[in-house]
């Protein structure tokens, strides 16, 4: 298997979240085009083929998910 560069060199972590989908995407350094692969959970993770690196990570029903951990508590 391959290795996979994750968080190797960070020069920034920039975010967006669309409130109406409610979806965060959270990008390492500028957005950029990635291939997307769903690692479950509503958790994509983006990455750049040429470069073997992971570019940044989706996260879908963020606010939903993260009130229903928070309520049962």
């Amino acid at each position: 298997m391959e290795a996979l560069k994750i968080l190797e060199s960070v020069s920034a972590l920039n975010w967006d979240y669309d409130e109406e989908a409610d979806v965060l995407y959270i990008s390492i350094g500028e957005p950029r085009p990635a291939v997307g692969t769903d690692v479950g959970g509503g958790v994509i993770v983006r990455y750049d083929e040429a470069k073997k690196e992971v570019v940044g990570i989706t996260i879908v029903g963020f606010r939903a998910r993260t009130l229903e951990t928070i309520a049962a508590r």
